[in-house]
């Protein structure tokens, strides 16, 4: 009886479904202006009838915020059918479809088990990577604001996926003592597997924060989340990622940016306003260093009571791509003259 339950739901004859960039991309959909993917077709990927893929989802429902999953409305479903013929829509079920974003998608591989279901998951995981690697590496071949929103995303899933990784570590301990009890979230375990697919050592994103191996995104998201009055970021190398690791800062921070915009892939105007659009919450100046900087450094709440400086080995729109390291000088004193200079230059133009 229980084997007969394990399997209730799933295909009986499995063919399993090759996930490959051309599979995506006929099943990827635009809708309320995210990227998602169709129940059946999930469904069909993992293996299952999509009323049972939809029972393992509410059977979980907890874990599936509305930027994960959303139910389409009556029109969202009668546009898509008209929009894409060969849509997997049901015209038979009494219920409209859920779709799933890529947020989605990584919480969904830590609910659904089974060796096809892993196997499924990192082809996902994987074929994502290679579809979102194409298209940075040729950024010629589509417009700057697409570049831009798509690194903010790729940032912003990948930063999340780190985090939950690091936490992950660091209650360790506390959840092996109450294991017993937590039957209803996702185990230490589960997550594990899954962040490590996603995010490993070879994707070159790290580096030594304040001699810890560390996530670069979550490294700077680390140092500029706890600011309360200002950043200053003085670096001679700023690009879309430099602010895009700035999206986290709290609300009300003042944003400087120090630096003269030179070398390989500089800041321009349309990424600079598309980005400020994106986060209306910032509050970002700019202004040149003058050419007499080589190093980078962070320095939060100046001349408060609060001031710290972080000394940094690479310019964040590179951090991760080398062995570099970001360490706090607690000598701060030093600094005053240097940040009094810099706040008379000129405004930075961008070009």
């Amino acid at each position: 009886m229980a084997a007969k339950k394990e399997t209730e739901g799933k295909i009986s004859e499995i063919a399993i479904v090759e996930v490959n960039e051309k599979m995506l991309r006929e099943r990827l959909y635009e809708i309320r202006g995210v990227k998602v993917m169709l129940d059946a077709d999930l469904a069909e990927i993992y293996g299952y009838t999509t009323k049972a893929f939809n029972q393992q989802i509410k059977n979980n429902i907890e874990k599936f915020d509305d930027d994960f999953m959303f139910e389409l409305s009556d029109e969202e479903v009668e546009d898509l059918r008209s929009k894409n013929l060969t849509a997997n829509l049901s015209s038979k079920s009494r219920y409209n479809p859920h779709v799933f974003t890529e947020q989605g998608l990584y919480m969904l591989m830590t609910v659904l088990k089974g060796t096809l279901a892993v196997r499924q998951s990192k082809s996902l995981i994987r074929t994502f990577k290679k579809m979102k690697d194409y298209i940075l590496d040729n950024q010629a071949l589509i417009g700057q604001r697409e570049v831009m929103q798509l690194s903010i995303q790729t940032a912003e899933n990948t930063s999340e996926i780190s985090k939950l990784r690091m936490d992950i570590g660091s209650v360790e301990k506390q959840m092996s003592d109450v294991m017993d009890q937590l039957n209803d979230v996702v185990t230490k375990s589960d997550l594990a597997d899954m962040m490590n697919s996603f995010v490993s050592d070879e994707d070159n994103g790290w580096l030594m924060y304040n001699t810890k191996y560390c996530s670069a995104d979550v490294a700077y998201s680390s140092i500029y989340s706890q600011a309360k009055k200002s950043v200053y970021l003085v670096d001679n190398y700023i690009g879309l990622r430099t602010l895009v690791m700035l999206k986290n800062t709290p609300a009300g921070v003042d944003i400087k940016l120090f630096s003269d915009n030179v070398g390989n892939g500089k800041l321009h105007n349309v990424e600079y306003n598309d980005f400020l659009r994106e986060y209306p919450g910032l509050r970002i100046t700019m202004q040149y260093t003058g050419g007499v900087f080589h190093d980078r450094f962070i320095v939060l709440d100046h001349g408060t009571k609060n001031e710290r400086v972080f000394l940094c080995g690479a310019s964040s729109k590179d951090a991760g791509a080398r062995i570099t390291s970001i360490v706090e000088d607690y000598g701060i004193q030093k600094y005053a003259p240097i940040i009094k200079k810099l706040l008379t230059n000129a405004v930075l133009v961008l070009p």
